[in-house]
């Protein structure tokens, strides 16, 4: 548990065993304002093996100091044990899940968190990644929660309908050969439909698309 100080944590996996990330994971958070992260459900314990900066200035925890652990070290004595149980639930399911839960920064500042959690799926239709992001929300205030389906929701109906669909199927974890297979077309085009997805709702990191798909429910 953390409770604002560092620690040592035995179930880390050493850095050294852990290998960089592809281009097109980091891709996936650099350029993203949430906070994002992505982990390697591969590995022992499901580590971190990338996060972006706004992470960072989020929780206050430097990169390596989170690279190579479960992002558990955000829990603390007043983390909700039934929401955690709801995150893992969606990763064992490999399940888009989004809970808003007490988390902690590393100073011990208490906050509440909308973390989502999504997974990534490589080529061959095997689970590689996993996608998390996390928005700081107001103690106690449901309308922000309301608020952001609602206007992720109205955001979507923006879209095209074969941009909608290109959407929803990359937030189920599906990378752009698995989409174009799915839906009978090339590559490139679902390339075409993602990047202009991404330029009508303003986006610039595929981490964003996924976190107002799943926010809306789609």
């Amino acid at each position: 548990m953390n409770d604002g100080t560092s620690s040592s944590d035995p179930a880390a996996v050493p850095a050294e065993k852990i290998d960089p990330p592809p281009q097109w994971v980091l891709d996936l958070i650099e350029g993203s304002p949430i906070a994002s992260v992505v982990s390697d459900p591969r590995l022992p314990d499901n580590p971190l093996i990338a996060i972006n900066k706004a992470f960072e200035d989020l929780t206050g925890f430097s990169k390596e100091e989170c690279v190579g652990r479960n992002c558990r070290f955000l829990a603390g004595s007043g983390t909700e044990p039934w929401l955690t149980e709801k995150i893992r639930e969606g990763v064992r399911e490999h399940k888009p899940v989004l809970v808003e839960i007490l988390n902690y920064k590393k100073d011990g500042t208490p906050f509440r968190n909308a973390v989502l959690v999504a997974p990534i799926y490589g080529d061959e239709d095997q689970l590689q990644y996993f996608l998390g992001s996390q928005v700081e929300i107001a103690e106690g205030d449901s309308s922000v929660s309301i608020g952001r389906q609602q206007r992720a929701a109205e955001a979507l109906k923006t879209l095209s309908p074969r941009q909608f669909e290109v959407t929803r199927m990359v937030a189920s974890g599906l990378r752009n050969k698995q989409v174009a297979a799915e839906l009978g077309l090339s590559e490139k085009t679902v390339k075409m439909h993602r990047g202009l997805a991404m330029e009508k709702l303003g986006f610039t990191s595929s981490a964003d698309l996924v976190r107002i798909a799943v926010e809306a429910g789609i």
